[in-house]
């Protein structure tokens, strides 16, 4: 019997709203050691709307089905795959986008998911706390009692940081723009929080570390606040940038003439081209592990949204912001 995948699909760049598309083909069989997987919940993050914009145009290709992260159920299972998988929840990533009902991807890639983890957080286990954990562990690699300051902190990707700082033993310094988070990042683990709207920055931070400066520094925003940030941190510290979200570069220039720390980038995609699947699987046991035992809460859920109706779910997720939770394409 013929089984169809409704999915979404945008065939040219612009507003996802305008351009989003609800398409629908025959479910075909996994192929060699490929999974099956009917989408359980698929999450709304800006990082899925970033490239429907066509801000990475460059290494897109036409037509695209959005979508990164998702939990779903194995319902098949190509040649030279375990059969037991069959049944089991997964996360189906670095294969096809996840905004369809049906997603094939690779078996040594799927994440088995165990059963004290719920749907909602399984499916926001990937781009936010997998770049979190990577950065405090593998790319700043600090030691307990060191000083990290990370701006928009009020943020996913801000509070995880957060909550992994207080796990790791890291002294975290968040900054924000206004008061609307202080109260929560301080109970999720951060140890002062520099709101800019009353205090300068550099200031602030200075006081805090005893005129020494920030041993790390993670910018999300880029352009001024960002340089900014970078002239914070000590002569031998570490500025890592993993977003842009003012669409203003950084000031490169500035940042190597205020400060002598090292400074780099870090995109997730780089990693998942270099790392091996044994790596990839750990690395996510580990996260499990944080949520199984409570020391790592992600977004509560917010409002759902059958798949077919994806471009009034964005719509609404850009209008309402983190006020309502996490959105999801059930």
């Amino acid at each position: 019997m013929r089984v169809d995948n409704q999915y979404i699909v945008f065939n040219e760049f612009g507003t996802p709203e305008d351009v989003l598309r609800v398409e629908q083909r025959p479910v075909t069989p996994p192929g060699q050691g490929e999974v099956l997987v009917r989408m359980i919940a698929r999450p709304i993050n800006p990082s899925d709307l970033i490239p429907i914009r066509g801000a990475y145009s460059h290494r897109i290709s036409l037509p695209c089905i959005p979508g990164y992260e998702g939990v779903g159920i194995v319902e098949d299972v190509g040649m030279d795959v375990a059969p037991e998988l069959i049944g089991k929840r997964v996360l189906p990533l670095r294969g096809e986008g996840t905004w369809q009902q049906f997603v094939k991807a690779s078996a040594s890639w799927a994440v088995v998911i165990p059963d004290d983890v719920t749907d909602d957080q399984a499916a926001q286990l990937y781009i936010n706390p997998v770049t979190a954990w990577l950065i405090c562990r593998n790319i700043l690699s600090l030691r307990p009692g060191a000083v990290l300051v990370v701006n928009a902190s009020g943020s996913a990707l801000g509070r995880i940081l957060a909550q992994l700082c207080a796990f790791l033993g890291i002294r975290l310094i968040a900054v924000t723009r206004n008061d609307h988070h202080t109260k929560e990042l301080l109970k999720l683990g951060a140890e002062s929080v520099i709101n800019t709207g009353e205090t300068p920055l550099k200031q602030a931070v200075m006081e805090l570390t005893g005129g020494l400066g920030a041993d790390a520094a993670v910018d999300m925003i880029g352009g001024s606040p960002g340089t900014e940030l970078a002239c914070c941190v000590r002569t031998d510290g570490m500025f890592v940038t993993v977003g842009l979200l003012s669409d203003v570069p950084l000031d490169w220039a500035e940042i190597r003439r205020s400060t002598n720390a090292s400074a780099t980038m870090f995109h997730l995609r780089q990693w998942n081209q270099t790392v091996s699947a044994q790596v990839w699987q750990d690395t996510f046991r580990e996260l499990i592990s944080l949520i199984q035992a409570k020391k790592l809460a992600l977004q509560p859920p917010g409002p759902r949204f059958e798949l077919q109706k994806a471009s009034a779910a964005v719509r609404a997720a850009e209008a309402s912001g983190r006020n309502l939770g996490k959105y999801f394409l059930m």
